[in-house]
């Protein structure tokens, strides 16, 4: 993914105020870019989009007047799907999903002046892409998982710890992450083994040679193949600890036992029952839940902040975001009164008549937007194999940047 873009924003700074430019409709578009084995993804981010939009209506809408949710499209070109939601005169877009598409989206969106709010971007490069200060994201990025995987190695006595990890910058950059957050932690890191998928063989011999307490593995396509190879050399069960690209339920495809007592994490909360009853009223057929709260905090979010700009534009929205979330800049143009904790628009809004400033703790957690649009504080499911091969969720656990 090219990360540097050359036609889009020169910088990426924060405005802290810009002059009023809405036409006074708060639009909301959606970019639907997953298709094929990806496509179920859509339903649950449209979902709770439908259902951001029908409490944020249902409060008073934006300045009196209801929030418009603009037409959805499905494709996987981003940058045509983003001319369609400017001409369509969109204030916020959220999306896309898929990381290696986002430049597309933010170049097109950034220049048009448009407020972009990804509920599932997970690439740690985007944290500096150009984009004028129009990009963010409500989920964390793809290394902020690593203090919680050394969390779960070092909570099961570990000392040292072996890190096999699949090429790709996925892998690359969580495992160096995961070494980092090792030391910091106190532990060492014995080895740190790459491997080609379905080539994980001389890895796992590199991760049995040193003996480590713990094992992180760090993979997706060839997370099932690494697993294997470890359980070959010796190294299965509760000395694994699985990154999330590598969680799955396994079953037969391994061995008898091969992940008995494995840990592994996913990341989010997982969603209230009230909240799944809430998004299954929209859409009864819905079967999964990936992002939707991530997606309806980015809708809350998007229009709590054009409630503190009182104006629609998506350069407002965009001034707003980091302070409504309750994250900071440091600058003098933070929101001036006393922060007050909302977790609804309604809440929010009623801070903001209040002479409060609302720092909004959404469905996925706390936000606390950094200068960068990254969330500063991330939640992960923690899942734990049985003899099947199957993971149950047995626990959450936080991870914080420096910044939170």
């Amino acid at each position: 993914m090219v990360l540097g873009a050359c036609a889009g924003p020169t910088g990426n700074a924060r405005a802290d105020v810009v002059e009023a430019g809405g036409d006074g409709i708060l639009r909301i578009g959606l970019i639907l870019d997953n298709t094929g084995k990806q496509g179920f993804l859509n339903a649950p981010q449209l979902a709770a989009a439908r259902l951001a939009v029908k409490e944020i209506n249902a409060a008073g809408g934006h300045k009196g007047k209801p929030v418009e949710l603009l037409p959805e499209s499905i494709g996987t070109d981003t940058a045509a799907q983003a001319k369609d939601l400017v001409a369509a005169k969109a204030d916020v877009v959220i999306g896309p999903t898929d990381s290696s598409r986002a430049a597309d989206a933010i170049d097109v969106l950034s220049r048009a002046k448009v407020a972009i709010i990804s509920p599932a971007n997970t690439a740690p490069g985007l944290s500096k892409f150009k984009s004028g200060g129009y990009y963010f994201r409500t989920v964390a990025a793809d290394v902020a998982q690593a203090s919680v995987l050394v969390k779960l190695a070092k909570d099961g006595g570990a000392k040292t710890i072996a890190v096999v990890h699949e090429e790709g910058s996925y892998g690359k950059e969580v495992s160096l992450a995961v070494s980092e957050a090792a030391k910091a932690a106190g532990l060492g890191t014995a080895v740190d083994a790459e491997f080609k998928a379905g080539q994980a063989q001389q890895a796992a011999a590199a991760a049995k040679a040193v003996s480590p307490d713990a094992v992180i593995l760090v993979a997706r396509d060839g997370a099932q193949g690494a697993i294997a190879e470890l359980n070959n050399a010796g190294l299965a069960g509760r000395k694994l600890i699985l990154s999330d690209g590598a969680v799955n339920q396994y079953g037969q495809g391994l061995g008898s036992r091969a992940l008995d007592g494995a840990r592994g994490i996913l990341p989010g909360m997982f969603p209230s029952a009230h909240f799944q009853a809430e998004l299954v009223a929209v859409d009864p057929g819905l079967k999964d839940m990936a992002f939707a709260a991530e997606t309806y905090d980015a809708v809350l979010l998007a229009a709590i902040a054009a409630a503190a700009a009182g104006d629609d534009a998506g350069a407002s929205i965009a001034a707003k975001l980091i302070s409504v979330s309750g994250g900071t800049t440091g600058s003098s143009g933070q929101s001036s009164g006393e922060a007050q904790t909302c977790r609804s628009y309604q809440e929010c809004v009623a801070a903001l008549r209040a002479g409060k400033h609302p720092d909004y703790d959404g469905q996925s957690g706390p936000i606390n937007f950094d200068s960068n649009g990254d969330v500063t504080a991330a939640g992960y499911m923690v899942y734990s194999y049985g003899a099947d091969n199957n993971a149950k969720m047995t626990g959450a656990e936080t991870s914080r940047s420096a910044g939170s």
